[in-house]
C-alpha cells in the first residue's frame, strides 16, 4: 500500500466539514503504537460513503454531510428521526406528532423528494422497510446512543448501493468498537405558555374551553441506554453490546391553547366536524322506493328535540382529544462482534432487535353520513314533534324518510389505533485481504419487521344499522343515548404482517497493476454481486377489508407481494495526475450495476465523478449518477379501495370558488351549483391503490462543489445539487386531479371525478376523486448546500467553534402539480423553504465543561392559493428557534448534560384546517409543541 503524505489534512478535511465521510474498521490499535504507525494504520482502513473502493488517497467526490454523535447527544432528542428533521437537507415525514393516519413507524425524507428515494443504511446497508402500513425504513430500529455519526449523501447512489438512492444516502455508522461500560440515563419534556390571543378569541366566540397560562412539563419521556464492548483473544476479537429503553408520554391537543379547537380551512374559526353529538342528518321522503334528491333538507337536532336546518354551527371540537404527540415504548438491544482469525479472514456478525408500541388516539367515532337508514316515520326514534315536521316538510302522505346521519358518539369515547411492531435484523459475513492489494468482503443479511394493529373503539357499522331498524339507538332524542348503547355498537379490526429482506453480497476490491502515464498512482477497483429478495404480507380481517367500521374512510385490504433482484457492480479509480502545477491531484471514478428485477426486466446504473484538488487547499469536484427505483410492494400490488384526502372541494358551499361552469366540468349539476355541502372537517373520498404495470423510476442526479480551507482555523464546502425523475411513480393527488378537472374539463382529469347523485364527494361512499398509482411524468429538483467551520482560540482562556449548515432550495417542481414548489406551500406544496440553516456555536473553556448555542433558521414560504385567509398575501413567516446545552464533566466517569431547545417557547406558525399535518399546523417539522427541556447523566466505566 502506498503513503499518502496529506492523510492528516484529509482526515481532518472530512471529520470537519463532511468532504469525505471516514470509517475506520478493524480492532482498535495498540496504545502503545507510534503515530507513524497509527497514521499508516488509519490511513489504510480509510473508505468514503458513496464507493465501495478502500483508498488511502481518496477523498469524497460526492458531497456528504456529517453528524457527529457529539451533536446527536447534544440535540436531545431520544427519537433519532426528530435529529434528522433538525437537519436543512431533510423533510419531516411519519414522526411521533401524526395521530391520524399514523403508522407507527418513523421515517425519513430527503429533501422532500419522498421516503421511498431515500436509502436508509446502517453501517452501509440497507434496512427493511417498516411494516404494515410502510414500504420505507423505519429509522426506529437505529438506537441513537449507538450512533458514532451520520453520514447524508446527496445524489444518487444506486450504482454502488442499488435501487431507491434516488434523492441520496442516509448511512448510520454505528459504534461498534466500544471500550468499556456506559450507561446513560435521560429525561426531557415540553413547557408552553398558553396565551394565543387569536385562538383564545376563537374559542371564545365558540364557546370552548382551552387552557390558559403554563403548561407545566408534559409529553414527559424517559431513556435508559446501557453499552459496553471489550477486545477479547488478545486483541484478535471485539464486541459490542447494547440495550435500550424509552418511554414517551401522551400529549392531548386539548394541552396546548392553539391546538385545541380545529381551525376551519380558512383559519378564521374554530371548524369541527358536522358529525356533532347532537346529530346533523340529511332527510328526505322515500319515494317509489327512491331518495328523493330534489327535496333533501340537512337539519340539525336542536337541544328541544326539534329539528332545524343546519347553519354551519352545530359542529363537533374533535380536537381535544386527538394526540398531539403519541405514547410510545420502545426497546432494543443488539450487538456487532468481529475477530480477526488472520489477515485473510475476518469473520462478523451484526444483530438488532427492536420492538415498539405506540397507540394513535383520535376522537370518537360516528356515523359520518357513512349509510343511507331508511326509517318508518311512526318509528319510536321520532318524537310526535319530529314527525309533525317531516309531514310539514315532505307532505302529508310521507311515510318514510331516508336519513344520513352525522352523530357523534360521545357516549362510547375516542377511538384507537394500537400499532405495534418488531424488527430483527442480522448481518454475517468476512472480509479480508487476497493480496497486500486486494481484500473481499462476503455477506449475508436478514432482516424482518411483524407488525399488528387493533383499531378500536370504532362504530361497527351493521350493529348501528340494527340498532337504528330496532330503534335501540336513540339518536334522535337529545341524552337518548346512553353509555351502554354506545358500547354495544363498537368493533375491533385487526390486521397483521411480516415484511422481510434477504441479501447476499460479495465484493473485491484492491488496486491494479496499471496507471495512466500521468500519474504515478494506481487505479483501483471494485468488483461484486449482490442478489436482494423482498416479501410483504399483510393481513386484514374482514371488518378491515370490508371496510365495516364507520371511521376508517373505506376498506383495508391485504397485500400480499415480493420481488428478486439480481445484479453485478463495479467502481472504477483512475488518478489522473497529481504533484503538478496547477494539480495537487486529479482522480476520475467511475461505477456501473446492472440490475434484473423479477417485476420490471433489466436495469442499468452508473456513475462518474471527478475529484480535483488544485492545491492542497482547494478542491473542485463534481459528479453525474443514473440511479433507479423500482416499484415497491405497495405500490404494484395494493388493491384499490376508498380512503381520505384532506383539502376542499372547490365546487362545494353556498359560494363555490370554481364556476358554474367549472363546476359542470367535475360533474355538479346547474341545479346543484351552490347546493353542494363542504365537508366541515375538510375531509374527501378518495380512491386508492397499486398498479402492477409500473415501470421504474429513472434519475439523473448532478453535483459540482468547491471544498476550502483558506485559513487554517476556517474551512468549507459550497456544492450545488440537481436531481431529474422521469417515469415519476405516483399519483396525480387527488386534490390536484379535481381542481385540474374543474380548470381544464379534459378527461384525462375529470374522468376521475366521480361525484355521488347528490353532488357530495364525502357522504357515504358513492363519491370519490381516483387517484390510484400511475407513472405520472417528470420531477426536478436543484439546490446548494453550505457548509462551514470557523474555530477561535485562547477567548477567555477557551476555544469557540462556529458551524453553519445551510440549504438553499432553488426549484422543486413535479408534472403532477404543475408548479414550482420551493418556498411555497399549497394544497399540493409542502413548506419547504427556500433558505434553512442552522448555526452552532461551542464555547469550551477547559476539559471539564462546555456551553453551546444554536440558532436554528427556517426562511419564510408563499402561499399558492385563497381559502387559508391566516396565509393569504402573506405566506409562513420566517422563523427561528434558539436552542442551548451545557454539559459538564462532573469526574472522568461521570457526565451531566442539560439543555433547552427553542428557549423563547415560539409557537408553530398556524396554518387552516386543509394544510394542517395535525393540530393546526404543519407538525413535526416547525417547533411543534413549544419549548424542549432536556436532560442526562452517563457514567462510563
Amino acid at each position: 500500500m502506498y503513503t499518502n503524505n496529506k492523510l492528516a489534512k484529509s482526515i481532518r478535511l472530512a471529520l470537519m466539514f463532511g468532504g469525505a465521510s471516514l470509517a475506520l474498521s478493524g480492532t482498535a490499535a495498540a496504545q502503545d503504537q507510534s503515530g507513524d504507525d497509527q497514521a499508516e494504520e488509519a490511513q489504510e482502513r480509510i473508505t468514503v460513503t458513496g464507493s465501495r473502493i478502500k483508498r488511502t488517497d481518496y477523498e469524497s467526490s460526492s458531497p456528504v454531510q456529517i453528524t457527529s454523535s457529539e451533536e446527536i447527544k447534544n440535540s436531545g432528542f431520544t427519537r433519532i428521526e426528530d435529529l434528522m428533521n433538525s437537519l436543512p437537507q431533510v423533510e419531516a415525514a411519519q414522526t411521533s406528532f401524526i395521530a391520524n393516519g399514523a403508522s407507527g413507524v418513523a421515517t425519513l425524507d430527503l429533501r422532500g423528494i419522498g421516503t421511498n428515494r431515500t436509502l436508509v443504511l446502517m453501517n452501509g446497508r440497507r434496512l427493511q422497510s417498516g411494516g404494515i402500513y410502510s414500504q420505507a425504513a423505519d429509522v426506529n430500529q437505529i438506537p441513537s446512543a449507538l450512533v458514532e455519526r451520520v453520514e447524508v449523501l446527496t445524489g444518487g447512489g444506486s450504482a454502488t448501493y442499488g435501487a431507491d438512492a434516488v434523492a441520496g444516502v442516509v448511512n448510520f455508522v454505528m459504534k461498534d468498537d466500544f471500550e468499556g461500560l456506559e450507561v446513560n440515563v435521560g429525561a426531557s419534556g415540553y413547557q408552553h405558555s398558553n396565551g394565543n390571543d387569536y385562538m383564545q378569541g376563537l374559542m371564545d366566540d365558540a364557546n370552548f374551553g382551552y387552557p390558559t397560562g403554563g403548561s407545566g412539563i408534559d409529553g414527559k419521556s424517559y431513556n435508559i441506554d446501557v453499552t459496553m464492548g471489550s477486545s477479547f483473544a488478545g486483541g484478535k476479537g471485539h464486541a459490542t453490546a447494547y440495550a435500550t429503553w424509552r418511554q414517551i408520554n401522551e400529549l392531548r391537543q386539548a394541552s396546548r391553547d392553539y391546538s385545541s379547537c380545529a381551525l376551519n380551512a380558512a383559519g378564521t374559526a374554530c371548524g369541527g366536524s358536522s358529525t356533532a353529538p347532537l346529530p346533523n342528518t340529511f332527510f328526505a321522503p322515500i319515494v317509489d322506493g327512491e331518495y328523493d334528491l330534489s327535496q333533501e333538507v340537512w337539519w340539525s337536532l336542536n337541544g328541544d328535540g326539534s329539528f332545524s336546518p343546519y347553519d354551519g354551527t352545530n359542529v363537533y371540537n374533535y380536537a381535544p382529544v386527538n394526540h398531539f404527540m403519541r405514547p410510545d415504548t420502545r426497546y432494543t438491544m443488539g450487538a456487532f462482534v468481529d475477530y480477526e482469525v488472520n489477515d485473510s479472514f475476518r469473520p462478523y456478525m451484526e444483530l438488532s432487535y427492536m420492538h415498539d408500541r405506540t397507540v394513535a388516539q383520535i376522537a370518537e367515532s360516528g356515523t359520518f353520513y357513512a349509510f343511507r337508514q331508511d326509517i318508518d316515520i311512526n318509528s319510536a326514534l321520532f318524537s310526535d314533534a319530529q314527525r309533525a315536521q317531516f309531514r310539514s316538510e315532505f307532505g302529508p302522505d310521507v311515510e318514510t324518510v331516508g336519513a344520513y346521519i352525522g352523530k357523534r358518539n360521545v357516549e362510547g369515547g375516542p377511538r384507537m389505533n394500537n400499532l405495534e411492531h418488531s424488527a430483527f435484523r442480522m448481518v454475517v459475513g468476512a472480509e479480508g485481504y487476497l493480496n497486500s492489494n486486494w481484500s473481499y468482503d462476503a455477506s449475508f443479511q436478514y432482516g424482518s419487521t411483524s407488525s399488528n394493529t387493533a383499531y378500536v373503539n370504532d362504530f361497527y357499522i351493521k350493529y348501528v344499522q340494527d340498532a337504528l331498524e330496532n330503534a335501540e339507538y336513540d339518536v334522535f332524542t337529545p341524552g337518548g343515548v346512553t353509555a351502554e348503547s354506545a358500547d354495544a355498537l363498537g368493533g375491533v379490526a385487526i390486521m397483521t404482517g411480516i415484511t422481510s429482506q434477504r441479501i447476499v453480497n460479495a465484493f473485491v476490491t484492491g488496486e491494479l497493476g496499471a496507471s495512466l502515464p500521468s500519474s504515478d498512482l494506481p487505479m483501483a477497483a471494485v468488483f461484486g454481486v449482490e442478489n436482494r429478495e423482498v416479501d410483504f404480507e399483510r393481513t386484514a380481517d374482514t371488518i378491515y377489508q370490508e371496510g365495516a367500521l364507520a371511521g376508517q374512510g373505506g376498506p383495508t385490504n391485504s397485500l400480499t407481494g415480493g420481488y428478486n433482484v439480481k445484479e453485478l457492480f463495479g467502481e472504477l479509480s483512475v488518478p489522473i495526475a497529481e504533484g503538478r502545477d496547477g494539480i495537487d491531484s486529479m482522480t476520475l471514478d467511475l461505477g456501473v450495476r446492472f440490475s434484473d428485477y423479477s417485476t420490471s426486466g433489466n436495469e442499468t446504473t452508473y456513475k462518474a465523478a471527478l475529484d480535483y484538488n488544485i492545491t492542497a487547499d482547494w478542491k473542485v469536484r463534481a459528479s453525474y449518477n443514473r440511479a433507479v427505483r423500482a416499484p415497491n410492494v405497495g405500490e404494484l400490488f395494493a388493491a384499490t379501495s376508498i380512503g381520505l384526502w384532506g383539502g376542499t372541494d372547490p365546487c362545494a358551499g353556498d359560494t363555490p370558488e370554481f364556476t358554474a361552469a367549472q363546476c359542470a366540468n367535475t360533474g355538479v349539476t346547474s341545479a346543484q351549483y351552490g347546493n353542494v355541502d363542504a365537508n366541515p372537517a375538510s375531509q374527501y373520498n378518495g380512491l386508492f391503490g397499486g398498479n402492477t404495470e409500473l415501470q421504474p423510476e429513472v434519475a439523473d442526479t448532478l453535483t459540482f462543489g468547491v471544498v476550502a480551507n483558506p485559513m487554517d482555523n476556517l474551512n468549507f464546502t459550497v456544492d450545488y445539487w440537481m436531481i431529474e425523475i422521469d417515469e415519476v411513480i405516483g399519483t396525480l393527488g387527488a386534490s390536484n386531479t379535481l381542481r385540474l378537472c374543474g380548470e381544464t374539463g379534459q378527461a384525462v382529469y375529470c374522468d376521475n371525478v366521480n361525484r355521488a347523485p347528490s353532488g357530495s364527494l364525502w357522504r357515504g361512499n358513492d363519491g370519490f376523486v381516483r387517484a390510484t398509482n400511475i407513472n405520472v411524468g417528470s420531477e426536478e429538483y436543484s439546490g446548494v448546500d453550505l457548509n462551514a467551520n470557523y474555530t477561535l482560540e485562547n477567548v477567555l482562556g477557551g476555544t469557540i467553534t462556529a458551524r453553519m449548515n445551510g440549504s438553499l432550495y432553488l426549484e422543486k417542481y413535479a408534472d403532477s402539480v404543475g408548479q414550482d414548489c420551493a418556498g411555497l406551500i399549497s394544497s399540493n406544496c409542502f413548506p419547504q423553504p427556500d433558505w434553512r440553516h442552522s448555526l452552532t456555536m461551542t464555547y469550551t473553556p477547559d476539559d471539564i465543561w462546555t456551553a453551546q448555542l444554536k440558532w436554528r433558521y427556517f426562511g419564510g414560504v408563499d402561499y399558492e392559493g385563497s381559502t387559508d385567509q391566516l396565509l393569504v398575501g402573506k405566506g409562513i413567516g420566517s422563523q427561528s428557534y434558539l436552542d442551548v446545552v451545557g454539559t459538564f464533566d462532573v469526574n472522568e466517569n461521570t457526565s451531566l448534560l442539560l439543555g433547552i431547545n427553542n428557549i423563547l417557547d415560539k409557537e408553530p406558525p398556524l396554518v387552516g384546517g386543509s394544510l394542517s399535518t395535525n393540530a393546526n399546523t404543519v407538525a413535526g417539522f416547525y417547533d411543534t409543541l413549544g419549548r424542549y427541556i432536556h436532560a442526562s447523566v452517563t457514567f462510563r466505566f
